[in-house]
């Protein structure tokens, strides 16, 4: 029964369970609203792809600045008070949107996004090793799968509530002809824009209130928590001569890079494709946001699936064969200039589900009561997400174009180097645990 990895030393988890894993819809919906909005940022304020892919720098800055001192939090206090804590940043950036649209200025909006991610910074760093910790460390891997399939559950709606609340209800004017409108009549349309861009933040605000209180009165079970008073150099000291750990770290860099530019430009991507064909641009970014929403559909049926091949095959060899997958998906959005370059991204996705908690799962295996710290590392390895995309935002708007290939197809070269990362580090970890002996911390 499924409910067995929920129980350590004769105590069960599922309801502190339950309630944990609706955060991770939570930020699976702030982060998966968040890649559409890049691209009516840029419209909106008219500027150009890399100037809008500053929003998914204070996006991820927020997660790679907050995680040790979340670590450091939850250390001294618990898993829940760190929880609540990101609830609350998490809500007050979120209402933080309201401010920013009376400005009508565009890093204000940054500000609001850094805030909303410091939070989110909390809740993963909490989160994670809390279900992480509730069962054995055999299952830990299975459960945090388990746990983090409801995340693309939560993107899912983000996507939806960004296709149909936002990209759908602002103005149907082209980029171009924004480009051209006077002054008065360019601040007129952009406050009705972001007027409708604010709207889904400030009811995501008032649903992590609601949460918050939910979990406020919610007593969870002190077993769950894994406590050291151990000083951060010196758990830093023993996590840095782990290598599978040290590996893991940097491996989930380059795969949150590969996952945020991947989901973020299939927009930029989508659209060029459909203009093509004769769509006008917002009838294109629509139809890419819809094909979005297909690709995380089957990240969310790909998630269970594999979660399910985790029983029997291990978890750093089906990492490796996902990858070598993924790696050849990209390799196809690179060649195809037509729909099948769009296909090739629904299946990257498909390909993806498993990566971040497995990952996660597999950096953790061996690091003891350095567990928190160990969390914290991983979610600050989160600043791919804000690394990545601006490199690529740059390949984009550089305009190059080689054997006819477009800049943006050219772009997508960038996630599949990621790719290659997250294939070698299953191959090695997978060689390190299960083909080498046990002779140091090195294997683990």
């Amino acid at each position: 029964m499924q409910f067995k990895i929920l129980t350590k030393d004769g105590v069960n988890y599922l309801i502190p369970f339950i309630l944990i894993t609706s955060c991770f819809a939570l930020w699976g919906f702030a982060n998966d609203m968040t890649g559409p909005i890049v691209k009516a940022f840029s419209k909106i304020f008219r500027m150009s792809v890399t100037e809008g892919a500053l929003v998914q720098v204070a996006f991820y800055l927020g997660y790679f600045a907050m995680a040790f001192p979340a670590a450091k939090f939850i250390q001294r206090y618990s898993f829940k008070a760190g929880v609540m804590v990101g609830l609350s940043l998490f809500a007050i950036g979120s209402f933080l949107f309201f401010p920013a649209k009376i400005l009508g200025y565009y890093y204000p909006f940054l500000l609001a996004y850094f805030i909303l991610t410091c939070g989110l910074s909390f809740l993963e760093t909490s989160c994670n090793p809390y279900i992480y910790c509730m069962g054995s460390e055999e299952t830990g891997t299975r459960r945090l799968n388990l746990a983090q399939a409801f995340n693309p559950i939560g993107a899912l709606m983000g996507m939806y509530v960004a296709m149909q609340f936002v990209q759908a209800r602002m103005s149907g004017m082209s980029t171009t002809q924004r480009m051209s409108l006077p002054a008065p009549q360019f601040n007129t349309l952009k406050d009705n824009d972001l007027e409708v861009l604010i709207g889904p933040y400030l009811g995501l605000g008032i649903f992590c209130l609601l949460l918050l209180i939910l979990i406020f009165f919610r007593k969870m079970p002190k077993a769950a928590e894994a406590s050291t008073n151990k000083p951060l150099k010196v758990a830093l000291s023993e996590l840095f001569h782990i290598k599978n750990y040290r590996e893991g770290v940097l491996t989930q860099f380059f795969y949150v890079g590969a996952q945020v530019s991947c989901w973020t430009f299939i927009i930029q991507y989508g659209t060029r494709v459909f203009m093509d064909e004769g769509m006008d641009e917002k009838a294109a970014e629509i139809l890419s946001q819809k094909y979005n929403i297909a690709a995380m559909i089957f990240f969310t049926v790909s998630r269970f699936i594999c979660t399910w091949f985790l029983k029997y095959i291990s978890p750093s060899r089906l990492l490796s064969i996902l990858g070598i997958m993924a790696a050849c998906f990209v390799m196809g959005a690179i060649l195809f200039t037509d729909r099948n370059g769009i296909y090739c991204f629904v299946a990257v996705s498909a390909c993806m589900s498993l990566m971040f908690p497995t990952i996660y799962g597999i950096a953790l295996r061996g690091v003891g009561d350095n567990v928190k710290f160990a969390s914290a590392g991983l979610i600050m390895a989160i600043l791919g997400g804000s690394v990545f995309p601006p490199l690529q935002a740059l390949v984009i708007d550089s305009g190059i174009q080689v054997f006819g290939l477009s800049s943006c197809n050219l772009s997508f070269v960038i996630p599949f180097i990621c790719f290659l990362v997250i294939i070698i580090y299953g191959h090695r970890s997978y060689v390190r645990h299960y083909l080498l002996k046990p002779v140091d911390k090195d294997y683990v």
